[in-house]
Order: C-alpha cells, then sequence, then structure tokens
C-alpha cells in the first residue's frame, strides 16, 4: 500500500489519500532456492491455501542449476544433489500440483541443466507416477533441452561470434571445445515462453539450462501478454524489468528475507511493481534485505546482464508493506539488446577432465618443524621429484597447508599447537597420482629437518584409515563465454524428428505421464487463463513504513570501534561465477554508512593492497546507497596466476572464506574518532 499527497483547498493542508491496491497479474510460490536441498511441505501447503482463495494465476516455480559447486557436472555428468533427493522433493511438489491445480516450471535440471539431467527429472517422474498411491496421476509435461553442439560453437568461434563472459575468462580455443563432453547454452526467458504458448494446458515444464530468472519472468509475461504469440519484448520496458527483477530475488528462495530462510512468495501486478515476502512466517523482509539480495553473487550491484540485455536497478525502490512482512518493489527496468541495436547473446558453459587426482592429508604437532614448515614441504616435493624422474606423462603435486600461524596485533608471531596439510596430486593416470601422494607421506613421516628430536616420525596420519584417498578425475571449467544469436535463435521450437528448424537453438519435447485421467483442473490452461482479480477500491493507508534511511539497529557497541568487523552489519565473499570472487559490506545504520563513504576506508587502493591484485584488474568497486553497501568483484586467482573455481588445488569453491582480511581491516583514526561521537 503507498499513500499519494492530495491538496485539501477548503483547509489550506496536505492530506494524504490512500493508493488503490494494484491490480494482481500472478503469484508465485519457490518453496527452496534450489530443487533437491528439500521441500517445506507444511509451509508451501500453508502458502499455496492461502493464494488459492484468489482467482490469481498461481505457480511453484524452482530453479535447479548453478556454477557454485565446480566444473564436475559438467564434465563427468554428476548432479548437484543425490538422485534421491531429486525424488524426495519432486514427490513433495507433484502432490501440491495435483492438489492445487497448480503448474510447475523448474529450470537447469540437475544442476547443469544438460539434456541428460532433463531426462533424468522426467524418469523420476515416471518412476514416482507408477506408484500405486499415484495411479491417477496423468501429468503434461513439456522438457526444454539447452545443449548446444561443438559444430556451432566452433563455427561461431571461427566466426568470431564468442568472447569470455567477463574480462577475466580467457580466450576460448578450438581444443577446449572439442575436449569438452557437454556445452549448455543459458536459455532466456522465450523458449519457456514459447511452449507455454504452444500448450497452455501444461502441468510441468523441465528446463534445461537457464538464466535463474528465466522460468519467473515466463510466467509472468504470459500472463501480461494479450496476444499468446507475442513477443517478450513487445512489453514494455518496466514490466520486463519488474519482471526479471522479482526473478533474479525468487531464485534464491527465502535468502532476501531476514533471518534468511528457504521459501519466498511473489506478487506480481500490472504496474509493474511486486511484493516479495517470506514462506516462513517467522521470518519477514525489509527493504534493506531485498535491497540487498542484488549484491549477492554479483560481479555488480546495480546493472545485471543476462540474456538478450541487462536488469538496470538504479531507479529501483522498496517499501516496507503495513503487514510488516512484506516489500513492494518498483522501478526495475529491463534494458534489451534489440533496443540498444547490440545483438541477443547467450552464455555457453562446459567443463573438461585434466587428469586424475589423489589426496593425502595428515598433520604436524612437533614444535620444532612448525616454525619451518614451509622449507620441509619444499623439501618434501624434491623428494618426489626425484623419485619420479622416470616418469614421462605431466605432472604436479602441490600443498594446502592450515594454521600456519599468524601474526597478532602486536607483531608478535603465535605459533599453533597443530598444523594439517593436505597434499594434492594431479596425473594422467590414478596409477602415477596415487605413487606421487605416497612418495609425499613417506617423506612427510621420516623426511629429516634442523633441530629435529623426534626421530620416530614426524607426521599424524590415517584418518579414516586412509594413507591415500583416490578422488578420480579432475575437472576444470573450459567453456564460460558469450555467443552472439541470430535474429530468432534465441527461440525454440517443438522437436520432430526429421523435421526441426534450424533457426531456433533451443527446442522441446511433449511427455505424456502417468495412467490416469487427464486432470480437470484449475490451471487447464496451465494455470495462465485464470480470470485476474481486480482491486475493489478498499485500501487502508500505512501504519508503519520502513525506509532504507530508518537506522535498523546499532551495529557497534559502546567499545571503540577498531576494524571493519566492529562497525559492519555483514561482511562476506563469494563466487560471481567461475572466474570471480566478490565482497560485500553492509551496514545497518545509515549514519555509520555516510561516515565509511566520507572516509577512505573502502576503496580500490584497499582491495588492491588487501587482495594483492593490481587497481586496474579490479573488475567492480563502489558503493550502493540503497543497500548501504560497498562492493568489489576481483579476478579469482591461485599462487599469481588467473584461474577458475574447482580444478587442481581449489580450496574454497564456493570462495566464501575469502572475507576476514576485509573483516580485519584496520579503521583509520580520524574514523574512529566520528563513529565515537556517533555514539
Amino acid at each position: 500500500m503507498t499513500v499519494q499527497p492530495v491538496q485539501n483547498e477548503s483547509r489550506g493542508q496536505v492530506e494524504v489519500e490512500p493508493e488503490p491496491e494494484p491490480e494482481p497479474l500472478c503469484q508465485i510460490v519457490t518453496p527452496n532456492g534450489m530443487l533437491g536441498y528439500g521441500i517445506p511441505e507444511a509451509l508451501t501447503t500453508a502458502a499455496l491455501e492461502e493464494l488459492s482463495r484468489a482467482s490469481t494465476p498461481t505457480a511453484l516455480i524452482l530453479d535447479s542449476g548453478s556454477t557454485d559447486s565446480g566444473p564436475s557436472k559438467l564434465a563427468l555428468g554428476s548432479m548437484t544433489c543425490p538422485r534421491s533427493s531429486y525424488k524426495q522433493d519432486l514427490d513433495a511438489l507433484l502432490r501440491l500440483v495435483v492438489k492445487y491445480r497448480v503448474p510447475l516450471l523448474i529450470s537447469s535440471a540437475g544442476g547443469d541443466g544438460s539434456d541428460r539431467h532433463v531426462d533424468e527429472m522426467l524418469e523420476i517422474i515416471r518412476e514416482i507416477s507408477s506408484e500405486p498411491k499415484n495411479g491417477a496421476m496423468n501429468l503434461k509435461i513439456i522438457a526444454i533441452y539447452a545443449d548446444v553442439s561443438k559444430d556451432i560453437v566452433l563455427q561461431r568461434l571461427s566466426n568470431g561470434k564468442i568472447t569470455g563472459c567477463g574480462k577475466s575468462v580467457p580466450p576460448l580455443t578450438e581444443l577446449d571445445v572439442k575436449k569438452t563432453p557437454t556445452i549448455v547454452a543459458q536459455m532466456g526467458p522465450e523458449p519457456f515462453i514459447q511452449a507455454m504458448s504452444a500448450h497452455p494446458d501444461f502441468d510441468i515444464i523441465i528446463g534445461g539450462r537457464a538464466y535463474d530468472p528465466s522460468p519467473y519472468v515466463a510466467f509472468c509475461a504470459f500472463n501480461a501478454m494479450q496476444d499468446r504469440n507475442g513477443q517478450l519484448y513487445d512489453l514494455s520496458i518496466p514490466q520486463v524489468g519488474a519482471f526479471t527483477h522479482m526473478g533474479k530475488i525468487m531464485e534464491c528462495g527465502g535468502l532476501c528475507a531476514t533471518p534468511k530462510g528457504r521459501g519466498a512468495i511473489a506478487s506480481i501486478y500490472t504496474n509493474s511493481t511486486f511484493d516479495i515476502k517470506p514462506l516462513d512466517p517467522a521470518a519477514k523482509c525489509i527493504p534493506l534485505s531485498i535491497a540487498a539480495h542484488s549484491l549477492y553473487e554479483k560481479s555488480r550491484p546495480d546493472l545485471l546482464y543476462g540474456p538478450g540485455g541487462y536488469l538496470d536497478l538504479t531507479k529501483a525502490s522498496y517499501d516496507q508493506l503495513d503487514d510488516g512482512v512484506s516489500v513492494r518493489v518498483r522501478g526495475s527496468t529491463f534494458v534489451s539488446s534489440r533496443s540498444t541495436g547490440t545483438q541477443y547473446t547467450v552464455k555457453l558453459e562446459g567443463a573438461k577432465v585434466t587428469g586424475f587426482r589423489t589426496l593425502m592429508i595428515g598433520s604436524f604437532r612437533d614444535p620444532i618443524l612448525i616454525p619451518q614448515i614451509r622449507s620441509f614441504l619444499a623439501a618434501v616435493k624434491e623428494y618426489v621429484k626425484q623419485n619420479h624422474e622416470h616418469i614421462t606423462e605431466s605432472w604436479d603435486l602441490d600443498w594446502h597447508v592450515y594454521g600456519e600461524g599468524y601474526n597478532d596485533r602486536e607483531g608478535i608471531f603465535r605459533a599453533p599447537k597443530e598444523v594439517f596439510v593436505v597434499a594434492e596430486a594431479i596425473a594422467e593416470s590414478q596409477l602415477v597420482a596415487s605413487s606421487l601422494a605416497s612418495s609425499a607421506r613417506i617423506a612427510c613421516a621420516h623426511g629429516p629437518y634442523p633441530g629435529q628430536k623426534a626421530t620416530s616420525g614426524n607426521f599424524a596420519m590415517g584418518i579414516g584409515g586412509k594413507f591415500e584417498l583416490e578422488t578420480g578425475e579432475c575437472t576444470e571449467f573450459s567453456i564460460y563465454h558469450l555467443m552472439s544469436l541470430s535474429e530468432g535463435e534465441e527461440g525454440a521450437v517443438e522437436y520432430s524428428a526429421g523435421n526441426i528448424s534450424a533457426t531456433p537453438l533451443f527446442c522441446w519435447k511433449i511427455h505424456r505421464i502417468g495412467n490416469g485421467a487427464t486432470l480437470s483442473n484449475g490451471h487447464a490452461d496451465g494455470g495462465l487463463t485464470m480470470p485476474r482479480t481486480v482491486a475493489n477500491g478498499a485500501t487502508k493507508p500505512i501504519e508503519k513504513r520502513e525506509t532504507l534511511s530508518t537506522p535498523i539497529s546499532k551495529s557497534f557497541s559502546q567499545q571503540p570501534s577498531r576494524n571493519l568487523i566492529d562497525i559492519a552489519k555483514i561482511i562476506r565473499s563469494k563466487n560471481a561465477g567461475p572466474y570471480e570472487l566478490t565482497f560485500d559490506v553492509m551496514f545497518d545504520d545509515s549514519k555509520v554508512y555516510e561516515a565509511v563513504k566520507r572516509s577512505a576506508v573502502l576503496s580500490p587502493v584497499v582491495i588492491s593492497h588487501l587482495y594483492t591484485v593490481a587497481e586496474e584488474d579490479i573488475i567492480w568497486c563502489g558503493f550502493f546507497d540503497v543497500a548501504m553497501a560497498f562492493k568489489a568483484t576481483i579476478p579469482r586467482t591461485r599462487g599469481g596466476r588467473a584461474v577458475c573455481s574447482g580444478g587442481y588445488m581449489e580450496s574454497d569453491v564456493h570462495g566464501s572464506q575469502q572475507y576476514v582480511p576485509l573483516m580485519q581491516l584496520e579503521l583509520p583514526q580520524s574514523l574512529v574518532e566520528e563513529l565515537q561521537l556517533l555514539k
């Protein structure tokens, strides 16, 4: 509910007149931010019970994909979660689809969105429908596929139509393409819209790799279109902006709430606004938590690029509604590639096998050895090298070292009682990788070092009864690039053997699963043709309106604030795709935030120093006022060399433990004194 000032001429005063509630377009429930992570069935049921009282089109939508967990899914065909987890979630979701007559849309099936995992989800649904308790089930399912042939990629590469997705991504080579077993393209909303238009009586869509907001945008756009054969960008810029912004928030489920939870509910309106509230009644959404969500795992918070253009949040605003748990968002826009005269691009993703890996783990406790641990491990690696001079295949061995010690604030070195190490060996064969790890273990256990007193062994080993751990094939991302499309290629067509158009990049197939009678349900047109609920004009003024300029709480104590951790509400790091790390510092007091902005405590110079990255290599760095936040994004590196996540010598795939230097950042004395005055 919002209010508008109105002039009362008889009294000469400005009165506040309630603004009528906007007309509902559709409603979306996301039970969890990732299929396979568990469905809170009781909470989801309660939400659908409430929403079903209105005739507004409603859908269940979940994302299932991410590159967060590394390259193995694409390279080896594994899934993000065990198959049993997907079956458990789908079993719960199918019951809700049947009971409440709502459509279910799932994107990026299995984690990577490959064709094989779309088919795997279909097979799981077949198994569920064949169970005696589901004998009456009869579901119309659309499967949308996103695999791209190597021939197409190689052709576009030779024509200069492929570039890295960000400056941290190296140029794509022909060899990379040939070594990549599966290549997927992140589809936009268009394939979902076209499939729904062709089959509006669908019950479920299982989508291949997709831009996270795509199914959300598609469901909203289809409801907003007067012409079922219309195009997405026939809609207004604010409409597509609202749908995309809503999808970016909802695809993470309840992470936008405080405290963060599992699911969320979106109400979308015809006037290009939308409301978000948490699924869990114990949580709430506030303007700060919703605005801050555009920071999460993104390279920058204001312009978010995706298939066919970018989401512009520079003029977005966020208002607390009078229920105290919902936030209304307005002002988001989507700038399409068509409007700027540029080509539509999709992101290609792929990964390859780089060798076989074996790990060796253990710890050192000798106080004589620990201070010289680095020179000792260098000697161990030299021993391994000498023992394998006869090996002709390529190999490498390196160390993860945990707990070496630290310098305290007075500069005194504090040695730990124990140092834990992991030797990581990679080779062209598992046999050689294991031989390397074994040699490293022997040298760790029995190698000499200056001042040695304990001659029976140096190394605590055999954790879990194992000396070496063979982990199989080692993978890394090989394709993370943008491919330019010709007009119409961003869409999809229904697959027909021997008769499929070469123009669209994507295709879909129709599947009938279950032996029961066809559902006579409330979403006979896919849940998309129910009459819209029109506001009846009954309104009430907002009792309490929480804005971003209102301090929520004091995040610092009465003690002097010496480090950034003392004054920030949140300090975190995360991967922003496989090649970037991004850092967020958020505040919950506007005066503290403004004081930090005025100081030089957070700047490109500081980020460059903390993370040993050249200023010119910083991808984005700046303040984001609407969320009272600072953000910096840098290339992911290891040993001074640009790398991608999840490959050889990876130790933090998510990048979620890289914030500590920021947390420990010492505040300048001038800022400390200014903050003391604020207390």
